[in-house]
């Protein structure tokens, strides 16, 4: 938004506090939610009678929706004001939940997940750019730690609260776990946040945000369907990618022709720390949501662990992450920021690296050990990124700001996830095709006393279970080589800090949340 705000009188401590603690919890209910429902679409599958491209509808509606809405929370922020939209966000995504929670059908459970992915998007960036205003500078590292604990652990323990609530109760307890904290945010909202107009308003550009949505719509739906749809071999992702590259071709044209008309504001694209920030977010989120995804199913499918351990065993990466956030908060403004990202992408790179080294007769200490380096590592680039990606801009397009930087980040991942699925499926098919090429009678290893029962290349139960232990042998290939591409993502990633400008001074008071 571009309009200059009218400000209000800055918030008391006890008043901080308790702004705080409400928009974190719409940040960490918005987080799980991205990763909670995954664990529990077989059961709405088996409860819906639904086919397995139906029900990914589920989350594709939640994913496009929410992909669609987030460039669109800068406006409304700067049309209606921060209290309201955060309010109205926040109301409707519990009401959605409930609602999702209640379905009897799948077209009911998927329209609610598309008012659920609406109401959503502007979650994450609003209560970011509400914790940058309640706060003065010097405090906004520690607003980020707090920030980033709910941004980055809602993800992680997702599945594994999902897996409990699936097994012990049912799925549609997966969406009414979001009631209470959905009640208590809105009424710590509507109480503690003051309300604040913006002075000015801006006319609204229908046409770039119409291409804009288009694109990202098309993108995000390319990406979520297809590894389901066998990607260009599709009529489908042909259509969904021209799509995509036609609308993304025309809002950059009206981008750069609009002038001040322009649904982006320009003013984002001359800041250096904001364009590197998102473009380090962007390459980061790939490997933070494609080991998101790429554990749970590695660890129950080749090593045969129930999906409450693979939570338990996973979740020592949140605390890790947890631990290193609030250290980071210490640092920044004593060391340079870019020095604390560095430090972030090495340990990343290095845990990447370790992973490298999986086997399939691994116990969970290397995955342990993997997790904590790499949630240390992580909590040292996300609390400092989004310090300095957002030190040099102008306060009246921080929400702009926040919303560009949310939705690169769901980018990330979405592009982060299809590309480490893809090349798992493909690297699996590659390699076992190379492994049992070698598995024929006149081959004197694949004989006794070299192959042993229940393997054999004779009878059928033999063979089948040959063919099962080379799928796992392959499977445990292509995942290290996915650990290996995202490594070389993070080592990518390195050269683009010395673009990054040192962040100016902390001065000034606190601007109020609108």
């Amino acid at each position: 938004m571009r309009g200059e705000t009218t400000p209000a009188p800055a918030p008391l401590p006890i008043n901080r506090v308790a702004i705080t603690i409400s928009i974190m919890l719409a940040t960490f209910m918005q987080g799980v939610d991205t990763t909670i429902t995954n664990v529990a679409l077989p059961h709405m599958q088996g409860s819906m009678s639904a086919s397995q491209d139906q029900v990914a509808w589920v989350v594709t509606s939640y994913i496009v929706a929410a992909a669609i809405m987030t460039p669109l929370t800068g406006w409304l922020a700067g049309r209606f004001g921060i209290k309201y939209v955060f309010l109205a966000s926040v109301a409707g995504f519990t009401v959605a939940s409930m609602l999702c929670g209640v379905a009897t059908s799948l077209p009911q459970l998927v329209l609610y997940r598309l008012l659920q992915g609406i109401c959503g998007a502007a979650l994450v960036p609003l209560s970011q750019a509400v914790l940058f205003q309640i706060n003065p500078p010097e405090r906004h590292a520690k607003a980020m730690a707090v920030w980033g604990m709910g941004v980055i652990l809602g993800p992680i323990i997702g599945p594994a609260l999902g897996g409990y609530l699936t097994d012990y109760y049912n799925w549609r307890w997966v969406f009414f776990i979001n009631l209470p904290a959905g009640i208590l945010s809105s009424l710590g909202i509507l109480i503690f946040i003051h309300a604040n107009r913006p002075a000015q308003r801006e006319p609204f550009d229908f046409f770039g945000f119409a291409v804009l949505s288009l694109a990202i719509g098309a993108l995000q739906m390319l990406l979520d369907r297809g590894e389901l749809k066998d990607w260009f071999g599709s009529t489908e992702i042909w259509i969904e990618a021209t799509i995509a590259g036609l609308c993304f071709y025309l809002f950059i044209i009206h981008t750069a022709t609009a002038g001040d008309r322009s649904f982006l504001n320009r003013e984002l694209l001359k800041d250096a720390n904001c364009i590197v920030g998102n473009i380090l977010m962007f390459l980061n989120a790939i490997p933070l949501f494609g080991t998101m995804i790429l554990f749970p199913t590695m660890m129950q499918a080749l090593l045969n662990y129930p999906m409450l351990t693979t939570g338990l065993v996973t979740a020592p990466r949140g605390v890790a992450t947890m631990i290193a956030m609030f250290l980071v908060a210490r640092l920044v403004g004593r060391i340079d920021t870019r020095l604390i990202i560095v430090t972030g992408l090495v340990l990343n790179a290095v845990a990447l690296w370790t992973m490298t080294g999986f086997s399939l007769v691994m116990g969970v200490g290397p995955i342990i050990t993997t997790g904590l380096l790499q949630g240390f590592g992580l909590g040292f680039v996300f609390t400092p990124l989004s310090t300095i990606t957002f030190s040099t801009l102008p306060r009246q397009i921080l929400t702009q700001g926040t919303a560009i930087f949310s939705l690169t980040r769901n980018i990330g991942s979405s592009v982060g996830i299809a590309i480490v699925e893809m090349l798992l499926v493909e690297n699996t098919q590659i390699v076992h095709s190379r492994l049992v090429e070698h598995l024929r009678p006149d081959n004197p290893l694949a004989q006794a006393p070299h192959l042993m029962a229940p393997f054999s290349l004779t009878i059928p139960s033999g063979v089948a279970a040959l063919n099962a232990e080379a799928t796992r042998q392959a499977a445990m290939v292509a995942y290290i080589d996915d650990f290996q591409l995202m490594m070389m993502v993070v080592i990518a990633a390195l050269p683009l800090l010395l673009l990054l400008r040192k962040p100016r001074p902390a001065s000034g008071a606190a601007v109020a949340a609108e």
